[in-house]
């Protein structure tokens, strides 16, 4: 399976693409897509850049699912309103692309990644490097994705396992009284 990382970003959004064979985890390609070109005030135009990007990268290296990064909210709300749009610029693409998309939290992909979720963007690049035998450490950005990446692909096989462990039904005991079911 295929798997692409994507961390969204307005000025630079990361992808990763990683290869899963059984317990394996084989590099395919990573980088940047930068909107830095676009005029500053120029939000749309730069929204499309990231989709374009995430499509033309889709379309490069046909995963079969993607992981993004839940972004949360920082000190500056406007900032946070922005980096959102730009997220939601590279599902759409995901989606418009039909793929299976997957999201952690930074901290889920750093305990994933790094075994502890304080780590720092240095402490990513090294574990990357590492876990996929890269020759030198990759761009932050680029690291980042890789890690959700990685982190789908060890978290795919336990959600795969837990649902042929056990399928979910409906409940059929339930009853009904003042209005709420139990």
């Amino acid at each position: 399976m295929r798997i692409l990382g994507i961390d969204p970003g307005l000025q630079r959004t990361g992808f990763g693409v990683v290869e899963v064979d059984g317990p394996r985890l084989h590099y395919v390609a990573s980088g940047t897509i930068s909107t830095l070109e676009a005029e500053r005030g120029n939000l749309p135009g730069r929204l499309k850049i990231i989709f374009s990007g995430v499509a033309e990268v889709m379309a490069r290296y046909q995963p079969q699912a993607a992981s993004v990064e839940i972004v949360f909210v920082n000190v500056n709300p406007q900032s946070t309103l922005l980096l959102g749009q730009a997220r939601g610029a590279a599902l759409a693409a995901l989606v418009q692309g039909e793929l299976a998309v997957a999201e952690y939290t930074a901290l889920q992909m750093k305990k994933a990644v790094v075994g502890h979720g304080l780590a720092n963007k240095a402490q990513i690049q090294e574990m990357v490097m590492r876990l996929l035998k890269l020759p030198g450490l990759p761009g932050s950005d680029a690291a980042d994705a890789l890690g959700l990446a990685i982190t789908h692909a060890h978290a795919a096989r336990s959600f795969e396992a837990m649902s042929k462990a056990t399928a979910l039904k409906p409940r059929a005991h339930a009853q009904y009284k003042r209005g709420r079911s139990y």
